[in-house]
Order: C-alpha cells, then structure tokens, then sequence
C-alpha cells in the first residue's frame, strides 16, 4: 500500500513536470522580465489553475504576459500609491502564517479615496511586494480581512470588486492560498453574494468567513495562525499597529529590491513625489517558425 502510494506520487510528480514542459514549449523562447516571470512554478500555478489544461494554461500565461507589459505593475512604486495607504486599508503584515506565507491584512472600514483605478493600483502594487517578499519555494500568500468600522459608506462598488477579482484571478493564480473574513457585519452577507458570482469555485472555497462566537471557525482560523502572532481585532494576543511613515520606509526598501530582480535600474526612479519613467519591459521573443 505505502509502494504504490509512493509510484502513485512519483507518477503524478512526473506527469506534472511534463506538463510544465509541454506549456513552455508551447509558449515559446521568452526573453527579459517574460523570462523572469514564467519559472516552473508559474507554469505550475496556470497549469493548475486551468485543471492541467496544456492550451487553457498557454491562453491564461499570454493573457498575463500582454496584461503586465502594459499595466506594467513591477513599475509602480510606493511613492505613487503612498496616498492610498495613509490609513492601512492595505498592508503587508509583519508577521507569517504557520507555513510560513506573507500575510496580507486589509481592512475594508479604513477605506480612504473613491477612485476605483488607484485603489485597484495601490493593491496590485502589494500584492506584486508580497510575492517579492515570499519565502523561498512558497508561491501563495494569505488574507486577513478586518471588518471593524466597515460601513455601506466605505464599501467598495461591485463594479470595482468585480475588476479587483478579475485582475486576480486571471493574473495572479493560485496566489492566495487562504482569506479569513473577520466577523463581517450581517449586510455584507449580500454583498458577498453579489461578488461571489465572478469568483470561480477554486477561489471560492479559499474564502473564510470567522465569527468569534463561532468556535468551529476560530480554530479553523487557528490552525493557519499563531494566536501570539494575529493581532487582537482578529481575535489574537498581538497589537495592530499601523505607522504609515514606517510602513513607507519598508516599502521605498522594497522598493530596490523589487527594481534589482526585475533588472530595472533603480536610478531611473525617486524616492519622493516626483514620477519618472522606467525602460520598456522586453517583449516576449518571437517563437521561431
């Protein structure tokens, strides 16, 4: 039983890289910042996300290759999107989960600004640190959700919530390994149910919704965090504390190091208000006849 279990995992390990080759194959020579984005493990999450459809995963990869060449989100900088961050509706946790994953926190009642373009840029630009700042090996991160002070006022349209989706699921998949929703209040159920249409069911069974009367989803919530790690509004022993100038440090850090993995010259950028203008990324390298 434990032998074929074992062949069992080998084949499967095997068919998997397999895959992964076809799919590089079939997308061809890559040259620049293409080059560096479809590692093995980003061949493996489209694979995965398109049920380890060669073509459907080929289709998803080019979609993302054309997305990022003109959104271009390696490019933005903290600077840029600094303002929609002054209250940490956003920010990357000091803290991991149990399997060592950066933590996202978002906290939907710290909503800032109404303008669905840079509230969308200002994610982007934390979602592309948070994979920056993955562990080596890990390609998934998890959400933390707070819902304290979340009103209709500061809810986001469905219109935006659709295109935040969107944005992820097509360009970013099998990036979120979890997303606890913190005792959201009773009227967010029907928003949820609205948004709920564009997930895909994948996604869907990521979400969590954590009631802290609710025993069962507390510990649930408890096998993926230390209780001494999550900060009290998740119903933790630690202290959330956002300090915006300090955050911005961090970030205008990152900041270089984002810049030296993508081979973008950091010179071309300020640390400050002021916008400049970075290379073209390289294009994806014609596939030869």
């Amino acid at each position: 039983m434990f032998l074929r279990r074992r062949h069992t995992q080998k084949d499967d390990s095997e068919q998997r890289d397999a895959k992964v080759i076809e799919l590089r194959t079939a997308i061809g020579p890559l040259s620049g910042r293409c080059s560096l984005f479809c590692t093995d493990a980003c061949l493996m999450r489209y694979l995965e996300a398109r049920n380890w459809n060669v073509d459907k995963a080929r289709k998803m990869l080019e979609e993302t290759l054309k997305w990022r060449s003109t959104y271009k989100p390696e490019e933005i900088r903290w600077h840029e999107v600094a303002h929609e961050g002054e209250t940490g509706k956003v920010s990357r946790a000091s803290f991991h989960d149990r399997q060592g994953r950066t933590v996202l926190i978002l906290r939907p009642g710290m909503q800032n600004t109404t303008s669905a373009e840079n509230n969308i840029r200002h994610l982007v630009y934390l979602l592309e640190n948070a994979i920056i700042n993955l562990s080596e090996g890990q390609e998934q991160m998890s959400w933390l959700i707070d819902f304290t002070g979340f009103s209709l006022n500061t809810s986001v349209p469905i219109r935006t919530a659709r295109d935040i989706i969107y944005i992820l699921q097509s360009h970013y998949p099998e990036r979120l390994a979890i997303a606890f929703l913190y005792n959201p209040p009773r009227f967010f159920e029907a928003f949820y149910k609205a948004v709920r249409y564009f997930l895909d069911p994948k996604t869907a069974q990521k979400v969590k919704f954590v009631y802290p009367k609710n025993k069962d989803s507390v510990e649930m919530m408890q096998l993926y965090f230390d209780i001494e790690n999550l900060p009290n509004e998740f119903g933790g022993n630690a202290t959330l504390k956002y300090d915006h100038e300090e955050f911005s440090r961090l970030m205008a850090q990152d900041d270089v190091k984002t810049a030296k993995f993508w081979g973008i010259d950091e010179k071309t950028y300020q640390i400050g208000n002021e916008h400049s203008v970075a290379p073209e990324p390289a294009p994806i390298a014609q596939q030869a006849s």
